[in-house]
């Protein structure tokens, strides 16, 4: 019999740590036990199909393959944006040239949505441009349209004179319907145009606020502005200012009417030192037939320019001093007014020992006519003005609030203490004057117009 055959499947580890190229499609191998029975040792390679390895590549690529896909979805839908974005910004272009075209054409909400959609587009452009990292030449023009009409939109903002002039137009409507319903409240008129038939003054109205002046500097503090308190027949809506950034006059420029002084376009400027020095100093001066009223410098007198004939002439005010301003200012030494009766000046004298004294001007003679002097210091008062023979002197209460505080009647020679208080636009002001014309007062308040309506009591 037979010994037993005896059969040994070898698969060791060791083996599987051979190297590929000694996997061959295995071997066999015989030896005799100890007992002399035949023993085969047989060797198998490893040839299991590595599965797992396919499926994690396959895994893999499916991975891939959406990535792809997805990617090509973002950049068709960034592609339909781009396209949106580019009709979008060639309609805010036709937008913005019609902006440009006229101010009639735009409002002033419409400068914000413009900047609104320019931001908008520009972070659209930057979302394209990172998603497809890029930075060719034509995400470089878009930035540089885009800042190119930011700036087109500030600039037209800058210059948006007629919508600020309708937000004015309507604010002065709506102030006019408040003064006639205080009026109506108030159970009082005004007197007619040009009348003395009243009892004084009852109240002053709010202030109205026209704009900066014209040359758009807060540093022109010392200035004027208003109407002519008598003027020249198809003069009647001329407007008048001049101003510094001290109390020298070099200029006086004059407006055909309201919208022309907003829209700051002079009809004429007259320069008082061209050919001739004929400057002046102090700021209360006034406009009276044409005619611009002004304190000379030198000598120290009044001086009268016609703006007709754009010739000057001047007269020394006898006794008048050089010492004594006003409060709010230096060089206040002659203050111009006008009103239903006449041209007026006031001053001081070393003679009043500094209290203000009242001088009507015959017009005709350009020399005084009549002299009243008062019981009041001119440095204690901020300002003066006439209305139907009647010196009307103010002072500061404080910050927000003036007053009138002493009257002068020259028919009767006979002064009062009043208090008549009203609003300041600002804390300080340089010039206060009265116009026949329309009843109002007109201020120059720290570079601003000002203007105040003016009620009477009934005769």
């Amino acid at each position: 019999m037979y010994p037993p055959l005896l059969l040994i499947l070898l698969a060791s580890p060791t083996y599987a740590w051979l190297p590929l190229e000694d996997w061959g499609s295995g071997n066999v191998t015989s030896s005799v036990g100890e007992s002399g029975q035949c023993v085969c040792h047989v060797f198998l390679p490893d040839t299991t199909f590595p599965a797992d390895r396919v499926e994690s590549v396959q895994i893999s690529s499916n991975q891939l393959t959406a990535d792809v896909e997805l990617h090509i979805n973002k950049l068709i839908s960034l592609n339909g944006q781009l396209v949106i974005l580019l009709e979008e910004l060639s309609n805010l272009t036709i937008r913005l040239e019609v902006v440009e075209s006229g101010p009639e054409k735009y409002i002033k909400l419409e400068f914000e949505l413009l900047r609104t959609e320019l931001r908008e587009f520009e972070v659209l452009v930057t979302e394209l441009q990172m998603s497809l990292n890029s930075s060719s030449s034509v995400f470089d023009s878009l930035y540089t349209e885009i800042r190119n009409m930011s700036i087109i939109v500030d600039q037209l903002e800058s210059y948006d004179r007629s919508n600020l002039e309708v937000i004015r137009i309507e604010f002065a409507k709506l102030q006019k319907k408040l003064e006639k319903c205080r009026d109506e409240q108030d159970d009082f008129s005004n007197a007619p145009i040009g009348s003395c038939e009243h009892e004084g003054i009852l109240r002053v109205g709010k202030p109205v606020v026209s704009q900066l002046n014209a040359n758009l500097n807060t540093g022109y503090i010392y200035g004027g502005w208003g109407k002519d308190t008598n003027p020249l027949p198809g003069s009647e809506s001329m407007y008048w200012y001049s101003a510094s950034t001290d109390t020298t006059v070099r200029y006086i420029s004059v407006y055909s009417d309201y919208y022309r002084l907003i829209m700051r376009q002079p009809t004429k400027t007259h320069d008082l030192d061209a050919s001739i020095d004929w400057r002046g100093t102090g700021n209360n001066y006034i406009v009276r037939e044409n005619a611009f009223y002004y304190q000379y410098r030198s000598p120290f007198s009044m001086a009268k320019y016609n703006m007709t004939s754009q010739t000057m002439q001047y007269r020394v005010v006898p006794d008048a001093s050089s010492r004594f301003s006003y409060q709010y200012s230096a060089n206040q030494n002659l203050d111009f007014a006008a009103d239903e009766t006449g041209l007026w000046v006031t001053y001081a004298t070393e003679e009043s020992k500094g209290k203000l004294v009242l001088g009507k001007i015959d017009e005709a003679a350009f020399a005084l006519s009549e002299v009243w002097e008062t019981n009041i210091f001119k440095q204690s008062v901020t300002n003066a003005f006439m209305i139907c023979g009647v010196l009307h002197a103010t002072r500061s209460i404080d910050v927000h609030t003036e007053e009138i505080f002493y009257t002068y009647d020259t028919h009767a020679r006979k002064e009062s203490y009043v208090s008549i208080p009203f609003e300041k636009f600002q804390d300080s002001y340089v010039n206060l004057d009265y116009n026949p014309t329309d009843q109002k007062l007109y201020m120059y308040n720290n570079g601003y117009y000002v203007s105040y309506n003016v009620k009477f009591k009934i005769a």
